[in-house]
């Protein structure tokens, strides 16, 4: 999401300016809790995401952690999940955003492009091709439709936030990978999925705070 203006001198907007670290662990934490189908974890650590992605008061971080879990729920049956209320749930979060910070412009496009990316993800999920994660790249489209959110959200130039979008790609892969192998606390595979979101937030931040 874009400041008022580009001057060096000038304080990053808030949505600018966030711990990649802290941010990918709150993250590696809800995606693990999601796929064990432990929500209260995933309660827990959307709250730290939300309040550290977002930059928001407690009262409006409270009730945007509550939408993105309520949202994840709603997605995660497969195949008989609810994507129009799970929409619904991030159209209503994007809007809380949106009286916080001013932006984006339009929660409902913002929501659009979230959900895009979960659904195009979940379609590469369960291919029936779909390689060890050692042989394979992360998939384009899943890239490109992550790319697209994050140039709505920051409008900063595709070349500058598709790293970010590959990192945190591979970063689902990996997962991915986990969750086909049994979902073993021990994998070796988990600590390469931390590490591979510690990178898409640390590049996101090099292309958005300025």
């Amino acid at each position: 999401m874009r400041g008022t203006g580009k001057d060096s001198t000038e304080v990053p907007n808030r949505l600018r300016s966030f711990d990649p670290v802290r941010l990918a662990g709150l993250e590696y934490q809800v995606w693990v809790g999601y796929y064990l189908r432990q929500w209260p974890r995933v309660l827990i650590a959307s709250v730290g995401l939300v309040r550290v992605g977002f930059g928001m008061d407690w009262c409006r971080t409270l009730h945007g952690a509550w939408l993105v879990l309520r949202a994840n729920q709603l997605w995660a049956p497969y195949p008989d999940n609810d994507p129009k209320r799970a929409l619904a749930c991030m159209r209503r979060f994007y809007a809380l955003v949106a009286l916080a910070h001013g932006e984006p412009a339009n929660p409902a496009k913002a929501a659009e492009l979230e959900v895009d990316w979960w659904r195009v993800h979940r379609e590469g999920q369960y291919r029936e091709d779909s390689q060890p994660i050692d042989d394979a790249e992360p998939a384009e489209e899943l890239v490109q439709s992550l790319t697209r959110l994050y140039c709505y959200l920051y409008r900063e130039p595709e070349a500058a936030l598709r790293p970010a979008a590959v990192h945190r790609a591979r970063a689902m892969d990996l997962s991915d990978e986990w969750i086909r192998q049994g979902c073993r606390p021990d994998s070796r595979l988990l600590p390469l999925e931390h590490a591979a979101l510690v990178r898409a937030y640390a590049a996101l931040l090099a292309a958005v705070h300025h």
